[in-house]
């Protein structure tokens, strides 16, 4: 791995299991793990081997998910055998909360903080999460409004992509 956090770094991390009465948007995000299309973001850490985060695989955003990462399995994944997973460097990167990084604001849905949905409509509500990237296809959209589990079925998907993108065909 290269850019190995410091003992210190690692030190400053919340510990397993304490922020579990904090709401995933505001959990602290304190290291930024990545390589390639993957990246995994610890909020907990047990102070040995297991952090608590979101991780990303492979750009997909669809089934991204909050669990569990060991440490030494970071550590120890390559690609073609030279290419190591990379940590953020502490200047580079700021401790913030979850709903500040895009990516994970993305995979979640969640608008941006300016953006509020009360007292919108639900199309207005799906026409800004497009915009913000959670429907990155026309079929996650509809598939959104087509399932009978979600708060947005029945609406009708072909509107409200073409608002989003700026009136857009494609």
């Amino acid at each position: 791995m290269w850019n190995i956090p410091t003992e210190e770094r690692l030190a400053k991390i919340s510990r397993l299991y304490e922020t579990e009465h904090i709401p995933l948007k505001d959990k602290l995000i304190y290291l930024h793990f990545f390589i390639g299309g993957c990246d995994w973001y610890s909020a907990e850490f047990d102070g040995d081997d297991i952090f608590f985060g979101f991780a990303i695989l492979n750009n997909d955003y669809e089934m991204a998910e909050w669990g569990y990462v060991s440490f030494r399995e970071l550590r120890d994944i390559t690609i073609q055998g030279w290419l190591e997973i990379d940590c953020e460097l502490e200047e580079i990167w700021q401790v913030r909360k979850a709903s500040e990084i895009e990516k994970i604001r993305i995979a979640h849905g969640w608008l941006k903080d300016k953006e509020t949905t009360q007292g919108i409509t639900k199309e207005y509500e799906l026409i800004l999460k497009v915009r913000a990237g959670h429907f990155q296809h026309f079929q996650d959209l509809f598939a959104e409004v087509t399932s009978p589990y979600s708060e947005f079925f029945g609406i009708d998907p072909y509107p409200i992509w073409q608002e989003a993108n700026g009136n857009k065909t494609t």
